[in-house]
């Protein structure tokens, strides 16, 4: 068996890890690390019988992501520092939005940059008062800088000059040039106030955003950490709420994102055993490609299949624009490399 199979089987509770020798073991954490999932499966297994030295190893991932989700809480504090007092809110996405609302998938969960959602007509002054409280601009490249500005759902990237945290500010969660347009009013006007007193998207916007982050706007690159956010946050939020599938049905269709979150179901269900309800469970010959891409790697965590890699880049970016913009944006990127 492969390792990221074996690494799959281990999050979904279908391998003992006390059966795995010292190879499978190098393996699985390879692939881990590539998909910025060790301090997950860290605290998958934390209760488990495990070989000496992958206890330590564990132990210490779960202590760094411990630090880590406080850190970025701390900067989503920042953040609202800086933009409360002129009268702005904002909704925190991703990693952030799972730790401030204590959710399981933030478990061991990598936050890597603050992720939030503004009000698009409040997205300039947003801007120039994050840059006033000392961000600054990642990308100083004047075609990227406009990239951003004219066709994409975000500022361009912005990083903190003295704690070197970076910032990402959406006025919506997918590109404004992609085919699908998500009502970003309701993501924000009916979003939740978390435990940590943060607004985030309601449950099943948070799914809606989940699946549209990995099939409607990217390459799978990560796949397996957003799938397990996706599978671990449906999973949660069914059980508290038995009508929870038909919410989450009802906010795909409000935001165009049907095919991508009954996808991410089914691959949910293919990979880590998910119950779905009736109409929720046909076969789709194209998941096949799919799962394929998310098993892509070898022992050492390495791309396997660079030409299915390929081509999930090349269909990320035809989804998020018409082909005379791709071209022109593919040239221009080519040239410049």
């Amino acid at each position: 068996m492969s390792a990221v199979r074996t690494f799959v089987d281990l999050l979904a509770g279908r391998r003992d890890p006390a059966a795995l020798g010292p190879r499978d073991w190098d393996g699985v954490i390879g692939v881990a690390r590539s998909e910025a999932m060790l301090a997950t499966l860290a605290h998958r297994l934390a209760d488990a019988c495990l070989p000496p030295a992958v206890a330590a190893l564990f132990a210490d991932q779960r202590a760094a992501a411990k630090v880590a989700q406080a850190q970025a809480l701390w900067e989503a504090e920042m953040a609202r520092r800086a933009l409360a007092p002129a009268g702005i809110e904002f909704v925190l996405l991703k990693g952030a939005a799972y730790a401030a609302a204590d959710m399981s998938c933030a478990a061991g969960r990598q936050i890597g940059d603050l992720d939030i959602l503004v009000l698009a007509p409040d997205i300039r002054r947003a801007e120039n008062l994050l840059l006033k409280a000392g961000w600054e601009w990642v990308k100083s490249d004047p075609y990227d800088d406009a990239y951003y500005r004219q066709h994409m759902h975000e500022l361009p990237p912005m990083i903190h000059k003295a704690r070197d945290r970076m910032i990402d500010v959406h006025h919506t969660i997918l590109p404004r040039t992609h085919r699908i347009t998500p009502d970003a009013l309701a993501l924000v006007g009916d979003a939740v106030t978390s435990g940590a007193g943060f607004a985030v998207l309601n449950p099943a916007d948070m799914a809606c955003h989940c699946a549209a982050h990995m099939l409607a706007d990217g390459d799978l690159q990560g796949g397996l950490r957003n799938l397990w956010d996706f599978h671990t946050m449906t999973r949660d939020f069914a059980a508290a709420d038995p009508g929870y599938w038909g919410q989450l049905d009802g906010r795909a269709a409000l935001h165009g994102l049907q095919s991508a979150v009954h996808r991410a179901a089914r691959l949910s269900r293919d990979l880590y055993g998910v119950a779905l309800p009736s109409g929720w469970d046909r076969q789709d010959p194209a998941d096949a490609w799919f799962r394929r891409r998310l098993f892509a790697r070898d022992d050492w965590g390495r791309v396997t299949d660079p030409l299915l890699e390929q081509a999930f880049y090349i269909r990320s970016h035809w989804l998020r624009m018409p082909p005379a913009m791709l071209a022109r944006h593919l040239w221009t990127k080519w040239r410049k490399r």
